[in-house]
């Protein structure tokens, strides 16, 4: 009797060939010395953790402190190259369960077709979801953060390998496809045939094995705003022009008879995003749309190119539309071969005004010549226009079958990139909005210190401001270079939406929105460049228009807590509602996950961001409900969730984050960002980027169209509320009240080494680090995660369970846990919360913390602050115990537990190592191997846990 192989199997067979390729390279390498070093050092870990072993443990210790500089930085090598291996064949491990269930036809939660089965069971039409979308935004925003690690040097050896395992799959499936009545001879043809050709595929991952050991994990120089806009650049390449018209054709498939609209579109900061960078101003924002603008042409350019081998279609066999022909005709292509073609004569006059456009745009020139000279598109819409007449006369003619596949899928990338590919957000802190705005102030004389007046003083003074047409700059007057370089960016974002269209630019993001003024600020600064045209005056004949939505950007607890009535006062200003029916009807408002988390720990982040989302949703449809009595076009609400990688900044499953949003806050309109290591790990596969977006629609999908739902019971709110007040206290009390945490922090993580790291164009703290509020929630996170507390993503729920459940007075105890364990089961608000806690908890490892603990030089402090963390974490843990109900952890998510279990005993070493090489660097006896040594096992250990800031 066989034994039917494990789901696991797969996956177990990947990791053990890339395990035993990367062994060989290191032996033929670095010698067999090296290779017999990291063996032992991996057997011993390995004892260790799966038995504990602590007599193998102690082994360890002595091999490890044993160790040279140039011994050391082999076994981090090895040991990191592993993680990123180990990665790959996860990844490809996914997308190989995925595609069992689909042929097996199970729908899998988080699917398009899980989305739409749920849909059908609520009695929700196609036409219904259809018009949904019709009006939604889904927007991924990706960001470029201080932590991200990666090279494209390294993906791009990492995405051979990713290629030749998937092809070793199919390798697989064809050998098992032979039919068994086939003649011995025939299979035995067949089986040596397919190890021939596995083979071959080994010997191709053991050339890409190679070429990874030998790429530099580390970058020599920091990174630019360059770098990173072409970094980013790199996930369109490998995944965003190809499966962003592949999943809408997907949903189309789905949708029958639909006209599914383009709600889906990509974001950027890159070149515009200039809180605390001073490297970013108006010429990367011109960089980064140049760029992006010469690769939507340069792929359109290339899909013409090869629609045009497609369709060598005869007019002498053929009938064409009137539109077509008449296209064909203004054809510059005269080749005499191609007269009776008239699809491939209208496609050479689509790639000759293609090449013009991006010679005009961007400088550009088109990889084949053009078949003549042809004006320059003057919109998108009109390529779009041109591509849909060959769509409708193929189809037309009886052709349909034509239209579809390049044709079909090109026409959406256009709808979807246009000539700008994705917008760039503006984002600056607003003080410097209104130093800006300050000085114009005084120059003109219309007020010689702005910064001196109270919050209804300013208000009064912008609004009269705003409600005249007049500009406030001086000519030739000597504006300093801060009011120079932001009046700049706008002048360019200004330009560039004139020669892109209006999508290339549309947000301006106020970073530390405080008060009213800070919106109006942005509106004044867009009015002096003609971003906004006309005037918030009343009884105008038109309402103003803005070209950019301003957009407040609430970040800390007391911001949050202030932000429903910011924005209600800023709503009811004379002319505002109206400027935003007129500049699209959205109001969009972005949440700070990070810095709420840094400033109130994670339980009152969560909380108060929940709180926020529903006051802000109850307002706009009290807005709603007075508009549509007065007759006027209700204003929408997008929410922008600034979410980052780790649970402590808001990451985790983006599925079950948009499902446990409050009730009526999604309706089809989300923009979240994706930050660091979370790109690489979610877009750089193909196939496992398209499958991400899909989870990203489907949640919107489901959020969106759910049935009306009670309210949240009182008593739920009423304990979240306490359980978030006692955490806050809890946390503000050891990060914030406790003398000397700071530099606790700074010891006891390698937050120094990480800041020397070449890895982001922006500093990784605002000003010089005097406090814990001075340092940038990214790598705070980020510095937390290498010494495995994992602080942000868990602290203070315990303590606050541990309050709640022996407060005197009100229900007994065995009530408040019936409580908490209802709250857990029936609010996905909560459930999700304890599930994301639950999986931080799993990657923490306090024997691991103390290793680094003991590099605190203050024993008193370094005493005090782990024993506070040791007892948090205790009760962290027991209160998941008695809510969840489950002791162990992630129990009820057994494929992550299992990943994580058996990644252990390869980040350990790891660990131990930079511990070392951080107390010798910071005794003095440094260098550059040893520092290299640290920079390489951070870069482990963030690829091994799978997240960095």
């Amino acid at each position: 009797m066989t034994r039917k192989p494990a789901a696991t199997d797969p996956l177990q067979d990947d990791i053990r060939l890339l395990g035993r390729l990367l062994g060989d390279t290191i032996a033929e390498q670095e010698g067999q010395d090296a290779f017999a070093l990291v063996e032992q050092v991996r057997r011993l870990s390995v004892a260790y953790r799966r038995s504990g072993d602590a007599a193998a443990e102690r082994r360890l210790h002595r091999v490890l402190r044993g160790l040279s500089v140039e011994q050391m930085l082999s076994v981090i090598r090895a040991f990191t190259y592993f993680s990123h291996l180990a990665n790959l064949a996860e990844d490809r491990q996914h997308i190989r369960r995925r595609m069992w269930h689909e042929r097996l036809g199970h729908v899998q939660p988080g699917s398009l077709e899980s989305a739409l089965a749920t849909l059908r069971q609520r009695g929700v039409s196609r036409q219904t979801t259809a018009n949904l979308l019709a009006g939604a935004e889904v927007s991924p925003v990706l960001t470029a953060h201080p932590t991200e690690v990666q090279r494209q040097s390294v993906m791009l050896a990492e995405r051979g390998i990713s290629e030749l395992l998937t092809e070793r799959d199919a390798i697989r499936q064809r050998a098992l496809a032979v039919p068994a009545g086939l003649p011995a001879a025939d299979r035995r043809a067949a089986q040596a045939s397919s190890q021939a050709e596995l083979a071959a595929n080994e010997a191709g991952l053991r050339a890409h094995v190679l070429r990874l050991w030998q790429t530099r994990l580390l970058r020599d120089a920091r990174l630019t705003v360059r770098d990173e806009i072409e970094n980013a650049l790199g996930y369109y390449r490998s995944t965003f022009l190809t499966e962003i018209p592949r999943l809408y054709e997907r949903l189309e498939q789905r949708l029958p008879g639909a006209d599914v609209a383009p709600f889906l579109r990509m974001g950027h900061w890159m070149g515009g995003d200039r809180d605390g960078n001073p490297n970013v101003d108006a010429g990367t924002l011109r960089e980064a749309l140049t760029a992006q603008a010469d690769l939507a042409l340069a792929h359109y350019l290339a899909e013409v190119h090869a629609l045009g081998a497609e369709l060598p279609l005869s007019g002498l066999l053929i009938h064409v539309s009137p539109e077509l022909a008449a296209l064909a005709q203004q054809s510059p292509d005269h080749n005499p071969h191609r007269q009776d073609e008239p699809y491939r004569r209208v496609l050479s006059a689509i790639y000759a005004r293609l090449a013009a456009t991006r010679q005009r745009l961007t400088g550009g020139l088109p990889e084949h010549a053009p078949a003549g000279e042809a004006p320059p598109y003057a919109s998108v819409g009109e390529l779009l226009a041109e591509l849909r007449v060959i769509d409708a006369s193929l189809r037309a003619s009886g052709a349909g079958a034509l239209a579809g596949g390049r044709l079909h899928a090109l026409q959406r990338a256009v709808q979807v990139f246009g000539f700008h590919l994705a917008s760039v957000d503006l984002r600056q802190s607003s003080d410097q909005h209104e130093a800006v705005v300050a000085e114009l102030l005084a120059t003109a004389g219309v007020c010689p210190d702005y910064a001196a007046l109270d919050e209804a003083a300013r208000r009064a003074l912008l609004l009269r401001l705003l409600a005249d047409p007049r500009p406030l700059r001086v000519p030739r007057a000597g504006y300093s270079a801060l009011a120079v370089k932001e009046l700049a960016v706008f002048e360019t974002a200004q330009a560039l939406r004139e020669a892109l269209g209006a999508p290339a630019v549309r947000h301006a993001i106020i970073s530390h929105t405080e008060e009213v003024s800070d919106l109006l600020e942005v509106l004044l600064l867009q009015k002096e460049i003609g971003l906004l045209q006309g005037t918030l005056a009343e009884g105008t004949a038109e309402p103003a228009r803005a070209g950019l939505v301003v957009v407040p950007l609430f970040e800390t607890i007391a911001d949050l807590r202030r932000a429903e009535a910011i924005m209600r006062e800023f709503l009811a200003l004379p002319g505002v509602a109206d400027m935003l029916r007129a500049s699209g009807g959205t109001q969009e408002v972005m949440l700070g996950y990070s810095d709420s988390n840094k400033d109130g720990g994670i339980l009152m982040s969560n909380w108060s961001l929940y709180r926020v989302e529903v006051a802000l949703a109850a307002l706009f449809d009290e807005r709603e409900r007075a508009d549509r009595r007065a007759g006027r076009m209700p204003l929408r609400l997008r929410l922008f969730h600034g979410r980052g990688g780790t649970v402590g900044r808001g990451g985790g499953p983006s599925y079950q984050a948009i499902l446990a949003q409050p009730p009526g806050t999604v309706r089809g309109q989300i923009r979240l960002t994706e930050q660091g290591e979370v790109i690489g790990a979610k877009y750089a596969n193909p196939e496992l980027g398209r499958r991400n977006l899909e989870t990203l629609v489907a949640a919107v999908l489901e959020s969106s169209l759910k049935p009306a739902r009670h309210d949240v019971p009182e008593a739920f709110l009423q304990a979240a509320e306490q359980l978030a007040e006692a955490s806050m206290r809890s946390y503000r009390a050891l990060v914030m009240d406790t003398p000397g945490f700071t530099d606790y922090f700074m010891h006891a993580t390698p937050l120094k080494e990480i800041a020397q790291l070449n890895i982001g164009s922006r500093p990784a703290s605002r000003k010089a680090l005097a406090s814990i509020q001075d340092l940038r929630a990214i790598p705070w996170a980020f510095s937390w995660g290498q010494c495995r507390v994992t602080l942000p993503g868990w602290f203070g729920l315990g303590g606050a369970v541990h309050e709640f459940l022996h407060e005197k007075g009100g229900l007994p105890i065995q009530d408040r846990r019936r409580l908490l364990q209802e709250m857990y089961q029936s609010w996905p608000f909560f459930n999700t919360l304890l599930s994301n806690i639950d999986m931080v908890l799993a990657k923490s490892d306090l024997g691991l913390a103390r290793v680094y603990n003991a590099l605190v030089p203050d024993a008193r402090l370094r005493r005090k602050v782990f024993t506070a963390i040791e007892r948090e974490w205790r009760l962290t843990a027991d209160a998941l115990a008695l809510i969840t109900g489950q002791h162990e952890r992630l129990a009820t998510n057994p494929a992550m537990a299992r990943s994580i279990r058996h990644r252990f005993p390869y980040i350990d070493p790891l660990h131990h190592l930079q511990v070392e090489l951080l107390r010798r660097h910071r005794a003095g006896q440094g260098g550059e191997r040893l520092q290299r040594g640290i920079h390489i096992a951070i870069n482990g250990i963030a690829t091994a846990l799978r997240n960095t800031g």
